[in-house]
């Protein structure tokens, strides 16, 4: 009994030293950071009462004027560095992109295999990867895949109008719609499938499109767990996303491959491409359904948030709205009235007025990256990063630096016109991230985003 209660002292000597050593980390270091408290670090009321936005943003304004390149947060016990410095921040996305290749999200492709997909997976798979899907994305695939986002845009237009009709007090929830928008524009395009969510909200494939944001396996505390310490979370097989859900996505890709390969369908889509990818053995049926999964993921919340956000900045400015109707109309005259897709390309408006959404309200308010290697910011050798350590570009808190962005609450769009860009640094927009590891579906995000202000303002 003795040796157990010995043993039991020991244990609990040595976690809280090993928690105490931890949390110290930054001020051993002499670099600045927010104190914090075990166990969650600095993240308290992480997805209760804050957004992840809501803890780095204001750890960022109180270091910013610092002259210190990065500043220190704790992820539960994981010390992360902040970035503060632009420049350094492209430095990390671009110029020193071979140390910082690597994003450290969780990932177990084995056991929960919808995240072993491209935004996630890290090392030798990620390159290879990222290198075969690109040409699904070029200018000349969004050229064939244009006119069947303008059919989803249609329907939308139609829908739009008999919900405006019925409306109490005129009163439209167009951030569901658009959501419902985007899930048939990826179901058509990514998976080949008429989802009729803009008709049906409760259509299942937009069911499960919602679920896959809303719906988390486990508590707080376990995916913080899982976040910050990746590698033992794969050893104990540990899951992120649910079952049911997976099995929704991967058996509908195992339909559509069966039916494509049995009908000898071949379509110049996402879907093709990674059948082509599986015939030559590079990818098993559930990679495909992981690949499938992200673009669906990253292209259904993300447009449909900007849509919502850029729906709500013209309706409070009408003088903005009424701006890009005129260009509209201008465009399609030079087009004989037909919205082409080189009529979409001249818009130029409509782009300053999406990049000012994305300014704003950007959909995903920082970026991360691992250090392979001793790295020490820009030759200083006190603000070293850590080989295996995790760096955060704060993208919210740059968008919104009055240092950056004058007046930055206020919505702009002339802010992108090519004088104003040439004032600031290269990182200091990044809602699709820069380097070679930005967002590869950025081209398609901007196409259905266009597409649906078009149709909105017509």
């Amino acid at each position: 009994m003795l040796d157990v209660i010995a043993l039991l002292l020991i244990t609990l000597a040595i976690g809280f030293w090993f928690v105490r050593t931890r949390l110290n980390y930054w001020a051993r270091r002499g670099i600045g950071y927010v104190k914090p408290s075990f166990p969650m670090g600095n993240m308290q009321g992480f997805r209760t009462t804050k957004h992840f936005k809501d803890i780095i943003t204001p750890l960022y304004e109180l270091f910013k004027d610092s002259g210190a390149p990065f500043a220190g947060v704790f992820i539960m016990l994981r010390p992360v560095a902040v970035i503060l410095d632009l420049e350094l921040a492209k430095h990390i996305l671009i110029r020193d992109f071979a140390n910082f290749e690597d994003r450290g999200m969780y990932h177990n492709e084995r056991d929960d295999p919808l995240t072993g997909h491209l935004f996630r997976i890290d090392g030798p798979k990620w390159r290879p990867l990222r290198q075969k899907m690109s040409p699904t994305f070029s200018s000349g695939k969004m050229k064939y895949m244009f006119p069947s986002v303008c059919a989803v845009g249609e329907d939308l237009a139609v829908v739009c109008g008999e919900l405006a009709d019925n409306a109490i007090c005129g009163i439209l929830e167009i951030t569901d719609l658009m959501a419902r928008y985007t899930t048939d524009v990826i179901g058509r395009c990514v998976f080949g499938l008429e989802c009729n969510g803009l008709r049906n909200p409760e259509a299942e494939f937009a069911v499960m499109g919602r679920r896959a944001f809303t719906d988390r396996r486990h508590s707080k505390l376990i995916d913080g767990f899982i976040e910050s310490f990746p590698n033992l979370a794969r050893t104990l097989r540990m899951c992120q996303i649910h079952q049911d859900i997976t099995d929704f996505y991967v058996g509908i890709v195992e339909e559509t491959v069966k039916m494509r390969e049995e009908q000898n369908i071949v379509r110049n889509d996402f879907m093709n491409l990674l059948i082509e990818m599986k015939q030559r053995g590079e990818l098993t049926l559930k990679e495909m359904a992981a690949q499938a999964f992200i673009f669906f993921a990253a292209g259904f919340d993300t447009s449909a948030s900007t849509l919502g956000f850029a729906l709500f900045e013209l309706a409070k400015q009408p003088e903005l709205q009424e701006k890009l109707r005129q260009e509209i109309e201008a465009a399609l005259q030079l087009h004989n009235g037909t919205f082409t897709y080189e009529a979409m390309q001249e818009l130029r408006f409509m782009e300053l007025v999406i990049a000012e959404t994305l300014r704003k309200y950007p959909v995903l308010p920082h970026l991360s990256r691992i250090s392979r290697q001793y790295y020490a910011c820009k030759g200083n050798k006190h603000f070293y990063i850590e080989p295996g350590q995790m760096v955060i570009i704060p993208v919210y808190g740059i968008h919104h630096d009055p240092a950056v962005y004058p007046e930055p609450h206020k919505f702009i769009p002339e802010r992108f016109l090519a004088d104003q860009l040439a004032q600031r640094p290269t990182a200091a927009w990044l809602p699709f991230g820069d380097g070679p590891r930005n967002c590869i579906g950025m081209r398609f995000g901007k196409m259905q985003t266009s597409i649906a202000l078009y149709l909105s303002t017509d």
